[in-house]
């Protein structure tokens, strides 16, 4: 092992890149590249490395001379002596593959009017700038760039970067010399491009660009969003946008959401584009999110940058906190923030449960397992909470006014979490580290435990596991943010007891107890069978997101032992005419978690149907299925939910108007309205599946240039009762010109979390791992098949199988964890449904 680790040394230490002088002539037609790049730095020893990943390295010159070098393939690294130490010239010559994983430089495919086209484009994080070019590819290794780019040019087309093009000789494209950066944020897409382009008040440049065969009005709604992001971030940071333009790009092939290359964003297409004549005001609200992400690391990680992976939060968690705070600032009719609470809390909750997760902040000693910590339900989802949890901590002008602080100390430079600390600390005068360290570094969250002793107010807290979990007696520093006045901001103690229970609640003009006001803190609380009544007895007069929060905490407290779940089915049961859209979606996390309880085709089931028509019927019918003229934001997002459960529990009206909406729409099943599509494709799957339904849904997926609506198409064929109609769609998985790589792994699920096909899906991963991992070239995407059977799976049978299978790699560095991580799900999975599945049964039976 120690061997191990010193072959895979941060090479920084022993050079210091200051400036790249970067050439590739990149040829579509045999997907190969050649390169020359000259980097000019300080060498610290005579014995270099520069990372470098398959590449066919012809020479390498220090100072302009030849020298001897080697190829350490495992160590990712070319490897050479030099006889001075100090200001040193390295250039190297090379070609190498395009590759055909969506990292480093690769090609997107896409067709225009049948006629098959590619555009080229990079994906240089986390450690893929090495495919592009020999480097020192690590992120505190910041240098400028001069990047100059020749390619198999035809009429019409273009490319750009991270800064202007300053030259085009002969077809040679050369780049403004970009600001100090990390290699991982250097980016360029070349091919045939349509744009929209405007300005910001200030004067930068903002485009949004992207394949012809998008209509060039869904371009509209991301350059409004980009343009008024940045500019509320320029005031918010009170630091101005550092680059020349600003520049969106949608990428037909692209594994992650989006990646925020400094100045040249990249994007998923549904990430970026907005259908101007029929898409969700939710799909939009995702565009404005990601562009809102993607926008803060501007500053957050791109203009001040982590020094290490092991404190990528610093990236993440920030950025997935302040598309947040940039979108309600922008939108505020929106009332994003409620989404947040349906959206991040619940994959935060979930994941931090179990034993075995990461930490947000975590060690990294190894290349692979950089990617292992780009988790969702951690870094992003957790980290954003933990953010949310400090700016309510610390106020919303001292914490603006600290990262403004922040990033005038550190701009073009790299930090650790502390230098955070220490900013926001100087603005609040408030111990910050003291604060965010327990939750920063610690693994999982507590259960805040509140009860009446006497005339005594107890709180109690102590780690939550759902399943078995090892209690390392951990504590946490956590705000109380209590609706009484009286009781103390933080608690960091085991066990705190406050007398004067009875007055305090006078005081308080007899107040229902809550803790952790806006669900802004991340933890459960579990209050005491009478508190609790008094709590549940005033549920009408609570603000949205404190029933959502309810709903959660019930539901986990469920599923960790803490509490029946017949106080969750009671719960819902008081929700029946819960006119939010967010009260009902976290209803309806609540009923999907539920349905693990219930068998298909049972009484049990008949019951469950039957409490869900109970639940939503009442706005089913106040809502219809047709927008009504000047309605609410609410009502809009609202209407698919009770829709689609109605339709799950065979409410007649619902069955008859999905069928007749679908044959109205039959001859362009795209033109059926975005906000009920879904509905009423699966339930013509499940109602009236044919061979020509099929051919009808694979034959739209083919043609389409919109990824929701895709997502939709798979979901519905997903739910075929047919198992040869599952056995045709696996063998789609491998026909890449229908199913991308980038959404196997949403195929994969849609099929995998259904008993009926969860046998073949699995079969099929189980034969096709080593595809799979070529397909997606050691991306951050391989490990989501793991964490989806661990999702999934929950007999004795599974587990076994699920062992057996992972066995082969379940020690390797990127799989080694969520591995682990699956077993326990599975293995609580098992238990609970051992103990409560009669519990739940019974209780759903009493409430209908």
């Amino acid at each position: 092992m120690e061997a191990m680790m010193q072959a895979f040394k941060q090479l920084y230490n022993d050079f210091k890149p200051e400036n790249y002088n970067i050439f590739l002539d990149i040829n579509r037609e045999t997907k190969r590249f050649e390169g020359k790049v000259t980097v000019i730095g300080q060498a610290m020893t005579n014995s270099l490395a520069f990372h470098q990943k398959g590449l066919s390295i012809q020479s390498v010159l220090v100072n302009e001379k030849a020298v001897a070098f080697t190829i350490d393939e495992p160590a990712e690294t070319v490897n050479f002596s030099i006889a001075e130490l100090g200001k040193t010239k390295v250039t190297f010559t090379y070609s190498a593959a395009l590759t055909d994983n969506m990292t480093g430089i690769y090609p997107s495919y896409y067709e225009v009017d049948g006629e098959k086209k590619q555009l080229v484009g990079t994906q240089f994080e986390t450690h893929f700038a090495r495919q592009a070019f020999p480097s020192i590819d690590e992120p505190a290794a910041k240098a400028t760039f001069d990047l100059s780019v020749k390619f198999d040019e035809k009429a019409g087309e273009s490319i750009i970067s991270n800064m202007p093009e300053i030259a085009n000789d002969n077809g040679v494209h050369t780049f403004d010399t970009s600001v100090k950066m990390s290699s991982y944020l250097l980016a360029f897409v070349l091919g045939d491009l349509q744009s929209k382009l405007g300005k910001t008040k200030t004067g930068t440049q903002v485009g949004v660009f992207s394949t012809k065969a998008h209509k060039l009005a869904a371009l509209d709604f991301p350059l409004d969003i980009a343009i008024r992001v940045i500019e509320f971030y320029e005031d918010y940071f009170k630091v101005p946008y550092p680059l020349p333009h600003s520049w969106h790009i949608g990428l037909p092939d692209f594994s992650a959401g989006a990646m925020e290359n400094w100045g040249a964003i990249t994007y998923r297409e549904v990430a970026l584009l907005a259908d101007p004549d029929n898409s969700t005001l939710e799909s939009r609200q995702y565009v404005a999110l990601v562009i809102a992400h993607e926008l803060a690391h501007q500053w957050f990680g791109d203009l001040v940058t982590m020094q290490w992976w092991d404190d990528l939060w610093l990236n993440e968690s920030f950025a997935n906190m302040m598309e947040y705070v940039a979108v309600d600032s922008i939108e505020p009719d929106w009332h994003i923030w409620e989404q947040f609470s349906i959206a991040e809390a619940p994959m935060a909750l979930n994941r931090d449960a179990i034993d075995g997760v990461q930490s947000v902040h975590v060690a990294v000693n190894h290349p692979d397992e950089i990617n292992t910590l780009f988790d969702g339900a951690i870094v992003y989802a957790k980290g954003a909470r933990l953010m949310v949890m400090l700016r309510k901590w610390l106020g919303d002008e001292a914490f603006s006014a600290g990262l403004s602080m922040y990033f005038e100390t550190h701009q073009y430079g790299n930090t650790v979490g502390a230098d955070l600390w220490h900013a926001l600390s100087t603005t609040s005068g408030r111990d910050v580290s003291a604060f965010m360290t327990s939750w920063i570094d610690q693994p999982g969250y507590p259960v805040l435990s509140v009860s009446v002793e006497g005339d005594e107010l107890v709180l109690r807290q102590q780690q939550f596991f759902t399943g078995q979990g090892s209690d390392q007696n951990r504590l946490w520093q956590i705000p109380l943010n209590s609706n009484w006045v009286g009781l103390p901001d933080v608690m960091s103690e085991a066990e705190v007891r406050i007398p004067g229970f009875a007055e305090l609640s006078d005081q308080n003009g007899g107040l229902p107890l809550l803790f952790n006001a806006q669900n802004a803190a991340h933890y459960l609380v579990n209050y005491s069978e009478d508190l609790a009544h008094k709590v549940m007895s005033n549920l009408s007069t609570y603000d949205a997101v404190t029933k959502v929060q309810l709903i959660q905490s019930a539901l986990k407290l469920a599923e960790g032992g803490l509490s029946e779940y017949a106080d969750l089915v009671s719960l819902l049961a008081n929700c029946r005419n819960e006119s939010s859209k967010v009260v009902n979606t976290a209803i309806s996390q609540a009923l999907n978690a539920l349905k693990i309880f219930i068998d298909e085709a049972s009484e049990s089931e008949i019951e469950f149907k039957s409490f869900v028509d109970q639940l939503f019927n009442t706005q089913y019918k106040r809502l219809g299925w047709d927008k009504i003229p000047g309605e609410s934001f609410n009502d809009e997002q609202l209407r698919v939910l009770p829709i689609s459960w109605e339709v799950y529990a065979e409410d007649a009206d619902a069955l008859a108007k999905a069928s007749e909406i679908f044959e109205a729409h039959n001859s362009d099943i795209h033109t059926i309205p975005a906000d009920i599509r879904q509905v009423v494709l699966k339930n013509q799957i499940v109602k009236k599946e044919s061979d020509a339904l099929i051919k009808q849904y694979i034959d739209a997926y083919a043609k389409t240039t919109d990824q929701t609506f895709q997502r939709e198409l798979n979901v519905a064929l997903s739910s075929t009762k047919n198992m040869a109609t599952v056995a045709y769609i696996i063998k789609q998985y491998h026909n890449t010109d229908l199913v991308k790589p980038q959404d196997l792994r949403f195929w994969f699920s849609s099929l995998i979390s259904r008993s009926f096909s969860q046998d073949a899906a699995f079969n099929w991963l189980v034969q096709n791992w080593d595809w799979v991992q070529e397909k997606l070239g050691g991306d951050m995407a391989s490990g989501d098949f793991i964490k989806i059977i661990g999702n999934t799976f929950d007999t004795q049978d599974k587990l076994v199988a699920f062992t057996a299978f992972t066995d082969r790699f379940k020690d390797e560095p990127a799989f080694k964890r969520i591995v682990e991580m699956a077993k326990t799900q599975i293995t609580s999975k098992i238990a609970l449904l051992e103990a409560q599945k009669d519990k739940v049964q019974q209780a759903i039976a009493k409430v209908i």
